[in-house]
């Protein structure tokens, strides 16, 4: 595996030679930022935009997407499609040419998240085995010049895997298994009364590490953040009594065990039982979580657990971390930049379009 991975990375970086400029994968211009997107006629796009808000590119794409994938050395960048999506997009980040439509297995689909290895030769994704529906696992692809070919798949070891990340080691990988059965073509929940929802870190051979539970059986594992010291953060969705008090936010740091974070009742509350997308800023040890349906953007201390901010906005979607603190979009509203350098976070509009953008917002 050693050597196939040297010789593939090789490979890619002769193919960028090559192609005039493609091993430059970052921007002088300051962080793009890449979501998926639609506009009022519902169409879908994969769109980049710089921070100052000049578009970069909106690609027209079939199938709705969700969360998006940066190649760590190429201008590639995946679009992957929103459960139960059959498609996923592979774009050239300089100006959104589309490179490839990847198509899942006929009895495969999507779950809407995916991570490239360090090495730029595989990208894996969380997919759904619609023989057994709910039964997840990761389908392992090859980057080949300008395109994926899927060569295999790992069991997810647990139901509905949803988001995936690399722990800083960058050959583990850590798992959000929703917990929730679906069937294909389906987004209908069939199994809420015996749910399987679990944090698994797995070896990227698919060798299971460890899997561990929340004490709630309805509290859906779905969205991630890691940070540089090997901190995870789950953000769940809870699928019972919504009069129910149950923690939505969960946190495994070295050596302890997965467990809930620190939240008072009128936090917990605003959430409504909903998280959409975390994000940790490590260098000012920040955590940052969306929850739309309370219409709130929440940032703590990750290491005290004490609460910075509680910012409104309205439909707030996907939050990513960059130099002066983190972005945030919307479903409804306007773009926003929090800037956390100073004893308050102070909340700033971007010149972005405002509204209809996914739960998933990247800076690279």
């Amino acid at each position: 595996m050693q050597r196939r991975t040297f010789i593939g990375l090789g490979s890619a970086l002769l193919a960028a030679g090559a192609l005039g400029g493609w091993a430059i994968a970052r921007h002088d211009d300051g962080p793009r930022l890449y979501s998926a997107r639609d506009d009022a006629d519902g169409r879908h796009y994969a769109v980049g935009y710089r921070l100052d808000g000049t578009r970069v590119f909106a690609t027209p794409v079939a199938e709705r997407c969700h969360d998006v994938y940066a190649h760590p050395h190429l201008p590639l960048v995946v679009f992957v499609g929103r459960r139960p999506s059959r498609e996923s997009y592979l774009l050239d980040s300089r100006d959104g040419s589309l490179l490839q439509v990847l198509a899942s297995p006929p009895e495969r689909h999507f779950y809407g998240h995916g991570v490239f290895h360090a090495s730029g030769e595989w990208f894996y994704t969380t997919e759904n085995d619609t023989r057994d529906p709910g039964r997840g696992v990761l389908g392992v692809y090859r980057v080949d010049q300008q395109r994926l070919q899927r060569v295999g798949e790992h069991s997810a070891h647990g139901i509905g895997p949803h988001q995936l990340l690399w722990m800083p080691d960058g050959e583990t990988l850590v798992i959000a298994n929703g917990g929730i059965r679906t069937e294909a073509d389906s987004r209908e929940k069939m199994n809420l009364d015996a749910m399987q929802p679990s944090l698994v870190l797995l070896r990227r051979d698919g060798t299971l590490i460890s899997k561990e539970q929340l004490p709630e059986q309805m509290n859906s594992v779905r969205h991630l953040a890691v940070a540089a010291d090997g901190t995870i953060v789950s953000g769940q969705q809870y699928e019972g009594d919504p009069q129910d008090r149950v923690p939505l936010l969960a946190i495994k740091r070295p050596g302890q065990p997965f467990q809930h974070f620190p939240l008072d009742e009128a936090q917990r509350q605003s959430m409504n039982q909903y998280t959409a997308s975390l994000a940790i800023h490590d260098e000012l040890r920040l955590l940052a979580v969306t929850a739309p349906r309370g219409n709130k953007v929440f940032v703590w201390n990750l290491d005290s657990a004490q609460l910075r901010e509680e910012i409104a906005l309205a439909d707030c979607a996907g939050i990513a971390a960059v130099e002066r603190g983190f972005v945030v979009s919307s479903g409804q509203s306007r773009c926003r930049l929090l800037d956390c350098r100073g004893e308050r976070i102070r909340s700033e509009p971007l010149q972005l379009p405002a509204g209809l953008w996914d739960n998933h917002l990247r800076a690279i």
